[in-house]
């Protein structure tokens, strides 16, 4: 059975059964107008490398499935169909290839006829030639107004509103802080509707700014902004109920990441009440004595004027002080995306580092997000150059400024992560050694000119593939594989495993069964860091590991 769209009291399937996957929908939502389910559509059925994207409407109804009916179609890809609840008419996003969403984008409305169908469309942002822009995350008020998030001005992603009289659009408070995130996955929703009266119109809204995320209330009248106290410093999504409470994903340095309910005060400016009502480790807060907080660092990069970004964790442990004349091995981790962020939350992975003695480091190299687009665009052209430069150049800080031991340096990355390490130890020499969980071979349509994008032209490709410059290699590497992984290709960490053990390098390669692009079975998960640790220890030397964990075999070292 494929994916088909239910109605939740039946159920009853509203869509047609495709054998296998390959009629997808996504991002959906209910048309009063109308009583139908609007939906992005995705249909592989004729071409599978290259599956067409539309927006459809399905029809609601008591078992008689059909057909869906096409609404938008003509376009690479498709987001956030919004209906007005006062008009017939809808709000999307869509872009086109080369561009990935965050790139350039453009918003559009269009307005429904007597039969659901749309009979006239306009584009509302990004459809200037001169304005480089990324309009997302469109919402209607439920006056009809419609709001946006986009980067027209200042290079960050601020919330507009669209003058339908006019046909203009205006800000509602600018900021040097990003208000979205790079659109990854569908249904984001930075901001709300906190409730609409005769005399303001409050939107609770979160921003990222300087490594941390701030949550608060926009008077778009008074043009306001009354930031929330909450113990989250990363927050993710925001979501208003109906009793004027609001509910938000995020997390902390001491908090993992959790859904909270927030309830405000009668003014809606302050909070009377922060509740998590769902938690991902809902016991972890015991072992907080052992927690190493992260520290925000902004280090510079090989380009006078130009910095980074990273999140540095001591090594720390509430029953064992390290010597003082001994500065600690550092680990520094290579977010994937590229286009992502660290963002220096609670993570116990990180913590299984740092309470046995490693210093971590999170980067945020040249092409994440969080800080605005000029930041986000220094990767293009320049993937395997401005993230390897910077991941040296944030181990290189730590050791001048007396933090770590610039003899014991390490390096690990997944995903597009793995990709920034095999370049850091082929291209550079500031680091001993590295692990690496994936790497990068063929991608689906979504990220089909991603990478051409962040590397340029057939030579960047060959000059910047580690592989092509194995004879560079010279400390060891661990890699960890899954041989399900159809964004990575298994052979890629062979050839890599290969060249390196041909060479005489310590090598290890660990492969799992059954496992994709980033591994969820807890097993492995377990395995793979344990691993990790037991290989960084006894290959970088002078420390044991205190835990009781059998290592696997190390080519060119047991």
């Amino acid at each position: 059975m494929g994916p088909r769209v239910w109605r939740d009291n039946s159920p009853l399937p509203l869509t047609p059964d495709y054998a296998g996957s390959v009629v997808r929908y996504a991002d959906g939502v209910f048309d009063p107008h109308f009583h139908r389910f609007v939906t992005i559509m995705e249909d592989h059925r004729h071409n599978s490398s290259n599956p067409i994207t539309t927006i459809v409407a399905v029809r609601i109804s008591d078992g008689d499935v059909k057909e869906s009916t096409m609404l938008v179609s003509g376009n690479d890809f498709y987001a956030f169909p919004r209906i007005d609840p006062t008009k017939k008419r809808m709000a999307w996003i869509e872009w086109s290839n080369p561009n990935m969403s965050w790139d350039k984008s453009q918003l559009w409305v269009g307005y429904f006829n007597e039969k659901g169908d749309i009979k006239e469309k306009i584009c509302i942002a990004g459809g200037d030639p001169t304005i480089v822009e990324s309009p997302t995350e469109p919402k209607w008020s439920s006056k009809g107004e419609l709001f946006f998030i986009t980067d027209r001005r200042s290079g960050f992603w601020n919330i507009y509103k669209w003058d339908e009289q006019n046909r203009a659009v205006t800000p509602l408070y600018s900021l040097d802080a990003e208000f979205s995130k790079p659109m990854w996955i569908f249904g984001v929703s930075s901001y709300d509707f906190l409730g609409i009266d005769d005399t303001s119109h409050k939107i609770v809204c979160c921003y990222r700014q300087n490594g941390k995320s701030y949550v608060g209330v926009l008077d778009h009248d008074s043009e306001s902004f009354s930031k929330i106290d909450i113990p989250f410093s990363s927050v993710t999504n925001i979501v208003v109920s109906g009793d004027g409470s609001f509910y938000i994903e995020g997390a902390s340095a001491t908090l993992p990441v959790s859904i909270a309910k927030v309830t405000l005060d009668k003014k809606r400016t302050m909070a009377t009440d922060f509740s998590i009502v769902w938690s991902s480790s809902e016991d972890v807060a015991q072992y907080k004595s052992y927690f190493s907080l992260p520290e925000f660092v902004e280090f510079p990069t090989v380009i006078n004027g130009r910095h980074a970004y990273a999140y540095f964790y001591a090594p720390y442990n509430n029953v064992f002080q390290g010597s003082s004349d001994e500065k600690p091995p550092l680990l520094v981790r290579t977010h994937g995306g590229p286009t992502d962020e660290a963002r220096g939350v609670l993570d116990l992975s990180v913590q299984y580092w740092t309470s046995r003695g490693w210093a971590f480091v999170d980067v945020n190299y040249g092409g994440s997000s969080g800080y605005g687009r000029e930041f986000r665009e220094r990767h293009l052209a320049q993937w395997g150059v401005v993230d390897v430069n910077d991941c040296c150049s944030c181990a290189a800080f730590l050791v001048e400024t007396g933090r770590v031991d610039g003899q014991r340096l390490c390096v690990t990355g997944e995903s597009a992560g793995g990709f920034t390490t095999l370049a850091c130890l082929a291209f550079r020499q500031t680091f001993k050694i590295a692990d690496l969980a994936s790497l990068r071979a063929g991608m689906h349509k979504f990220e089909a000119y991603y990478i051409d994008n962040l590397v340029g032209n057939k030579q960047a490709y060959f000059e910047r593939s580690p592989i092509n410059f194995v004879e560079n290699f010279s400390c060891p590497v661990i890699l960890f594989q899954g041989l399900e992984d159809t964004v990575v290709s298994p052979d890629q960490a062979t050839k890599i495993y290969k060249a390196i053990k041909d060479k005489g390098l310590p090598v290890a390669l660990v492969e799992y069964e059954g496992e994709q692009h980033g591994f969820g079975k807890a097993e492995n998960i377990k395995f793979t860091l344990e691993q990790e640790m037991v290989f960084l220890a006894r290959l970088v030397g002078k420390f044991k590991v205190a835990d009781d964990i059998t290592p696997i075999k190390i080519e060119n070292f047991d």
